[in-house]
């Protein structure tokens, strides 16, 4: 379930730089160099954006990538300082998979998801990138990732019960998963 993106106008949004790529065209003359750039926007509690740039200067594909990010932000639910439930989501070839964690755990993710992460504010969270490790893709998978994520009072109304019901449901569950193995 995607969500909606939201007006970024009011939110303080720090921006972070995930890569620069120098691409260089062949022509008559010699070499053309252009940079393209994936830029991270979040404020720390919940707003997240990811967007692209390219240029002929890398302070000018920074902008673009930051104002493409803008365009693009997004509200994640979070519980307490981690996510509500675990996912696993795939964008070309890269798979990411984001679980919960306990508090103290901190943020335990590799290069492309990293910034992903911290940018919306989770603070406690484990991950695994299986395939690709495009920092394009892995970056734009976690966006995926973190877009389909439900609260948990949204997961309780979908399935018509209490949020007290979902949570006791799940304790049960877990205890019945430790008591088998």
């Amino acid at each position: 379930m995607a969500q909606k993106r939201i007006n970024a106008d009011g939110l303080e949004l720090e921006e972070r730089v995930v890569q620069i790529n120098r691409v260089s065209k062949v022509v008559k003359g010699g070499r053309r160099f252009s940079f393209s750039t994936v830029v991270v926007v979040g404020d720390g509690k919940g707003h997240i954006g990811v967007g692209m740039g390219k240029a002929g200067e890398v302070p000018e594909a920074i902008r673009k990538g930051v104002e493409a990010a803008k365009k693009n932000v997004i509200r994640i639910p979070l519980n307490n300082t981690t996510i509500p439930h675990d996912i696993e989501t795939e964008f070309s070839s890269a798979r990411v998979r984001l679980i919960p964690a306990a508090p103290g755990t901190g943020v335990i993710a590799g290069r492309g998801v990293r910034p992903v992460i911290e940018a919306a504010g989770i603070k406690d969270i484990l991950s695994k990138s299986y395939g690709s490790n495009n920092p394009v893709n892995v970056v734009k998978a976690a966006f995926k990732a973190l877009s389909e994520l439900t609260s948990l009072e949204e997961q309780a109304r979908m399935r018509g019960m209490t949020t007290q019901e979902l949570h006791q449901r799940r304790i049960h569950t877990k205890a019945e998963r430790q008591e088998a193995s």
